[in-house]
């Protein structure tokens, strides 16, 4: 019996001078893929547990991409141990590996930096964010892009490896109003006193600004021929900043025309010299 059984794991399913595949092989390699299935399996519930649902359903695609490639190497690795010359294989597909790694390179970048946004939630769909100086809202995360609508209704496709390597300013990371400001001159002679008062009634008149407790007015600067102003104040939709800012303009100029104060603008006086 323990002959019978020695000579069928023995058998040689494929027996050539350079491959010698036995049962034993056969049996050890399945058993070998059924356990990195479940390792995998096991992986994957730990690293998504904490990850909302929709979240979680991207990343199937990633782990059974990963599920092949990890098979592959199992393959190779079991094979081996089991005393089959895998170097044939090694051989003939090296220089496939190579240079499909040079054409997907840019895309294993993408497919990382998508993961690592997905797993330290640093970018979310809401988010306003600011990338290459275009200001949008974030529509959708994928594994390889993300998608965001800018302020003139544009869709934008970013690939994820941009947000790896460039600047990213997240408006609506630590609070989803943004701050805004309106810079004003005045002409000198002016009262300030009442440009801070009429600065801040004009922005509380606009739909849009809340927060009025944190509209604040900045004396910023004796200028050449202005006395220069900044209001400060807080939007509840930085998408509709723009509009925000532009009725303030509005009530601004409205405003400063009532109470006969006038805005500057530069002059030059030209003297001409005769002889």
């Amino acid at each position: 019996m323990k002959k019978e059984i020695i000579d069928f794991l023995t058998f040689r399913i494929i027996d050539t001078d350079s491959i010698k595949f036995t049962v034993y092989n056969l049996i050890l390699l399945i058993l070998a893929l059924s356990l990195t299935g479940f390792v995998l399996k096991f992986v994957r519930k730990i690293v998504t547990r904490k990850l909302p649902l929709e979240d979680q359903n991207k990343f199937v695609s990633v782990f059974q991409f990963a599920k092949y490639i990890v098979y592959v190497f199992v393959i190779i690795f079991t094979l081996d141990s089991s005393g089959v010359n895998v170097n044939v294989f090694l051989t003939a597909s090296a220089a496939i590996f190579v240079g499909v790694g040079f054409a997907l390179q840019t895309f294993f970048q993408d497919i990382i930096s998508g993961i690592l946004i997905i797993l330290d939630q640093s970018l979310h769909v809401g988010d306003i964010i600011e990338v290459n100086d275009k200001v949008g809202q974030v529509k959708e995360i994928k594994l390889r892009t993300t998608r965001m609508v800018t302020r003139n209704d544009r869709v934008m496709i970013i690939p994820n490896h941009i947000f790896m390597t460039d600047p990213l300013f997240n408006w609506t990371q630590n609070s989803r109003t943004n701050r805004e400001q309106v810079a004003i001159g005045v002409a000198y002679g002016t009262d300030v006193q009442l440009v801070k008062k009429l600065l801040e009634d004009c922005v509380k008149q606009v739909e849009g600004v809340v927060q009025y407790e944190n509209i604040t007015v900045l004396f910023e600067d004796f200028a050449d021929s202005s006395l220069n102003f900044t209001v400060n104040f807080f939007v509840e939709n930085g998408m509709k900043s723009p509009k925000i800012k532009s009725d303030i303009r509005f009530k601004i100029d409205a405003a400063f025309k009532q109470n006969n104060i006038s805005i500057p603008f530069p002059q030059r006086d030209i003297h001409i010299i005769s002889k």
